[in-house]
């Protein structure tokens, strides 16, 4: 059923022109749109070229959430992230306004716009199974398939990450890790509809060079400094965000400049091809190669019945 206001997604690879769009087409609204950016990186206080923030001239003619939420030396989860993301898109819709969620990072979004019921940390359970690996990783294994059989059939037995989770999960919340969700690779109906703005590689790859090195010159090097001298220095999510993790290695490691920005740009065009293959999985997004065409359907979506989230 709809439950709720108006709200439609934005997604696609890096560097593929969906934060120019979403701005453009929130600007002509007036007002009646407000943008949730859905980015892992752009949570972080002074992480802003880098991670293609939006300028603070930007954010005084269009409506931006879930930016800026905390230090860069602090850690920041997706369960945190749904939870500021429903507080937002309570505060647009109290308003009257619509939702536009804009981002390129799949988790965060399918936690957001599917929803998901998404376990809790235990800290001190997963330290204890960690310090179990790397020798104990076939016993622990063995452990989750007797706790949750269902939930170890659908990961790699060498997977030393994911099995920790999900015994770290049901350890510490008494429920099987596979009772918070059919998993990823699972997609349910259609409940906040995802428009997909596609873009060739090869045009990508050259807009990802010229974009990271406009970056550069913008002062990206003094950017990065900055946050390496915070207290403790950015937290371990923060400092792997690609671009400044390369950069990291010239501030902190004295590595050649040159190779660092070529590092990063790299692993930036490597970063664009797992976001689209990411999305490509999901069979209820509707793909446009043309920015104007991903507009109308945008505008379409969110003047219909379309736009109303359904529950």
């Amino acid at each position: 059923m709809n439950h709720g206001g108006m709200a439609v997604a934005l997604v696609g690879a890096t560097a593929s022109g969906k934060s120019a769009l979403a701005h453009e087409v929130a600007l002509q609204s007036r007002g009646d749109i407000q943008i949730l950016a859905v980015d892992a990186m752009t949570v972080y206080r002074g992480m802003d070229l880098g991670t293609a923030k939006p300028t603070l001239e930007q954010r005084g003619e269009v409506a931006y959430h879930l930016l800026d939420l905390v230090d860069a030396n602090s850690e920041f989860t997706v369960a945190q992230f749904q939870h500021a993301a429903r507080a937002a898109v309570a505060e647009v819709w109290d308003e009257g306004g619509a939702v536009l969620y804009v981002g390129g990072t799949g988790l965060y979004g399918r936690a957001v716009l599917d929803n998901f019921d998404i376990p809790g940390q235990f800290p001190e359970v997963r330290s204890a199974l960690e310090a179990r690996l790397p020798d104990d990783l076939a016993a622990l294994y063995e452990e989750l398939g007797q706790l949750d059989p269902l939930g170890a059939s659908r990961m790699e037995s060498t997977n030393a990450r994911r099995v920790v989770r999900a015994l770290e999960v049901c350890l510490g919340s008494g429920r099987p890790f596979s009772s918070f969700g059919a998993g990823l690779r699972s997609y349910g109906p259609v409940r906040v509809v995802q428009v997909g703005l596609r873009r060739d590689f090869e045009t990508l790859d050259v807009q990802i060079e010229e974009r990271f090195r406009s970056w550069i010159d913008q002062g990206l090097v003094d950017e990065v400094a900055t946050l390496a001298a915070l207290p403790g220095g950015l937290s371990r999510t923060a400092r792997q965000a690609v671009g400044y993790r390369e950069l990291l290695r010239y501030v902190e490691e004295d590595a050649p400049l040159e190779q660092c920005i070529s590092d990063a740009i790299v692993q930036s065009r490597r970063l664009a091809r797992r976001q689209r293959s990411w999305f490509q999985r999901d069979p209820r997004i509707e793909w446009f190669d043309e920015a104007s065409a991903a507009g109308l359907r945008i505008r379409e979506v969110l003047n219909s019945p379309d736009g109303f989230v359904r529950d």
